[in-house]
């Protein structure tokens, strides 16, 4: 059957959308044709621009539109300081039950927090469905701390530790709390501890400012020069000098863990609090695993109790443990474990992991029952804890097909019509806000709440239907009984891939298994910081790539020609592959991070031989350790289905021993 056309997309969607997709939460929705198409665009353009005479004037013109909902929010949103809260209210009613309505209200809710507007906020802000902006839970809790209802503290602190930047909000729930005495001056602390750590000094002065204002300029001194602040101004005693103290520690920590080990040891140490003597060498600990240390271990083991270190200083003395000199530390793993915090305890990453050190040291009943818990084929510690079980990763039934009414409400679902126009037109970042909003928040049983497997799987395929692949995939893996492995890992362009992998040697589901990490298979897909098309290149790598596998007459702009990006990425693959002694791991940290970085995560020559799923966790960027972990969970599932024969990930994963200076990788020329 041939793959229907974008402007056939265009056309069928709006034809969906008026002859059954209309209903009274958009009034009437028109056709769609090129003209309007581009006046959308043109909208979203002035928008970019905030230039508000050009969407009033065009609205107009947009009226009846499929899209009519995102260009009336555009219009809105832009003015929203000056518009009146009539038109706020006939906007919600008039847009009622549609992503614009309540991305609307959040807008809202932002600007009657800016103004201290507390009746209006309180009286709108239960009809936030949303509910996934944390200056408006903490504008809330405030809000209920004023009228003397519910004890939100735990709620604000985690909103505003997990704040990356101040905002008003959560500053001022965590300020009113603070004055209420119902957070606590280590609470504040910490928030500045965990800023500074980050380099956000102003993050941290934020929350100096509530609870010793006296000395919040102090911060930009301690982030500049953390020793000078300690040689020179760490004077005055008592428990904010201590603070101070342990700021420009922490500060130290992350450029030189070594040195401000030393210097804790000589002379700090002493002069701290237990609580602020842990958390310092619980930074120091984590630093040093981050640096593949071996001195990380014997860091935290100066940690009196791990109920004073964080989820994060906590994971990375498990990780530490796991890749101890000599053999892993199951007793440290387990006591760090058990000092996580309960949602981080039940990460799949901690259960595995807790099940093999029970398993090492005796407990097999217990390590049973933890991996029979997680075991499934939906990702990589859930995946190796089938294998720990002697079983092997297969595809699992499909489901029940589909009914043609499951079919028939998806396709004629408003929401995600929209979406599917909008990234059609080129609005994929609206297409996929909308599409998200429609599958969590607006299922067709008309209730607020997610859409139920049946009908994810079946918004799933309306996505295929249409090759908007990413909303396909990752409909799709959302649901955990009704497991359907051919909507989950598709394979578009598969002559492409097939032919290409076959010619150069690569296993057709490695490189599925990385580009469905990489692109989710958005043929336009572009990184920030310029990675493109299907495999993600960078314009350097693939210049470089294509000198070394003879591809004449090449361009930089050839990287967004499918044919061509394929052949590049392939091509890279294969190189990085082949310098790793076929390592698929480790070329795929290369792939993501530069070969480079790998290679110093191996270890030195005499460091031990790594159980490669230990290795992996111990990646210190998060954004490569999850993207090793994916790509390899996603080539066994690649496996599985093109050779319908269980798979085995630890195969594949195989061990990661260190460096070889005499080995291909430390001479080839990757850039």
């Amino acid at each position: 059957m041939q793959l229907p056309t974008i402007l056939t997309l265009i056309v069928s969607l709006a034809l969906a959308l008026v002859s059954g997709g209309a209903s009274a939460e958009s009034g009437s929705i028109g056709s769609t044709g090129t003209q309007a198409d581009g006046l959308v665009l043109e909208m979203q353009q002035a928008f970019t621009k905030t230039d508000t005479r050009r969407l009033t004037a065009l609205l107009p013109q947009v009226r009846g539109h499929a899209l009519e909902p995102w260009a009336a929010y555009w219009e809105l949103k832009a003015r929203l300081e000056d518009a009146s809260p009539r038109e706020v209210q006939d906007f919600l009613h008039h847009y009622a039950g549609t992503y614009q309505e309540d991305r609307l209200r959040a807008d809202w809710l932002t600007l009657l927090g800016m103004r201290k507007d507390w009746s209006a906020f309180a009286a709108e802000y239960p009809n936030y469905r949303m509910g996934d902006d944390r200056e408006l839970r903490c504008y809330a809790a405030l809000i209920a701390l004023a009228q003397g209802g519910a004890d939100n503290s735990d709620a604000v602190r985690r909103n505003w530790y997990a704040l990356r930047e101040p905002d008003l909000g959560c500053t001022q729930a965590a300020s009113a709390l603070y004055g209420a005495r119902k957070m606590s001056a280590l609470d504040v602390w910490r928030k500045a501890r965990l800023a500074l750590e980050a380099n956000r000094p102003q993050t941290a002065r934020a929350a100096i400012e509530i609870v010793a204002p006296e000395v919040a300029k102090s911060v930009q001194e301690i982030n500049a020069s953390p020793l000078r602040f300690l040689k020179v101004r760490a004077t005055a005693p008592g428990p904010v000098r201590r603070e101070l103290v342990l700021l420009a520690i922490i500060k130290m920590a992350t450029n030189d863990a070594d040195a401000t080990a030393l210097m804790l040891e000589n002379k700090w140490s002493v002069q701290l609090s237990a609580e602020e003597r842990n958390w310092a060498w619980g930074v120091v600990g984590k630093q040093a695993a981050t640096r593949m240390s071996d001195d990380a271990l014997d860091y935290f083991s100066r940690v009196t109790s791990d109920a004073d270190l964080n989820d994060d200083m906590l994971s990375w003395k498990a990780r530490a443990a796991l890749r101890a000199a000599k053999e892993p530390k199951w007793s440290v793993l387990l006591s760090a474990i058990g000092a996580m915090s309960e949602d981080t305890r039940k990460d799949s990453t901690w259960i595995y992991w807790k099940a093999r050190a029970l398993k090492a040291q005796g407990g097999a009943a217990q390590a049973t029952a933890l991996l029979e818990s997680m075991a499934s084929v939906r990702g990589f510690y859930e995946q190796l804890a089938l294998e720990e079980l002697g079983q092997q990763i297969s595809v699992p039934p499909r489901p029940a097909p589909l009914s043609t009414a499951e079919l028939e409400t998806a396709r004629l679902n408003p929401g995600l019509n929209r979406a599917l126009m909008a990234i059609a037109l080129g609005l994929r970042s609206e297409g996929v806000r909308e599409w998200n909003f429609s599958t969590n928040l607006s299922n067709p049983r008309g209730e607020v709440g997610p859409m139920n497997e049946r009908e994810l799987l079946a918004a799933a395929d309306f996505a295929c239907q249409y090759q908007v692949w990413d909303r396909c995939i990752n409909t799709s893996e959302r649901t955990r009984t009704e497991i359907d492995f051919a909507q989950r890992f598709p394979m578009p362009y598969k002559d492409a891939v097939l032919k290409r992998s076959a010619e150069i040697g690569l296993d057709p589901a490695y490189v599925y298994g990385l580009i469905r990490q990489e692109s989710r298979f958005v043929m336009d897909a572009r990184s920030g910081v310029g990675a493109a098309g299907l495999m993600q290149v960078m314009p350097p790598t693939a210049r470089w790539t294509a000198r070394k596998i003879g591809l004449v007459d090449f361009k930089p702009q050839h990287i967004s020609d499918r044919d061509t990006n394929i052949t590049i990425g392939t091509g890279y693959l294969k190189l990085v592959l082949d310098a790793f002694a076929g390592s698929m791991p480790l070329a795929a940290a290369a792939y993501n991070a530069g070969p480079s970085r790998p290679r110093s995560w191996r270890g030195q020559t005499g460091a031990r031989v790594l159980d490669a799923a230990a290795w992996a966790e111990n990646i210190p960027f998060p954004e490569t350790r999850d993207y090793v972990k994916k790509v390899l969970s996603n080539t066994t599932s690649y496996a599985a289905l093109i050779s319908g024969q269980p798979q085995s990930l630890k195969a594949r994963l195989g061990l990661v021993g260190p460096r070889d200076p005499g080995a291909l990788e430390a001479n080839l020329d990757l850039p």
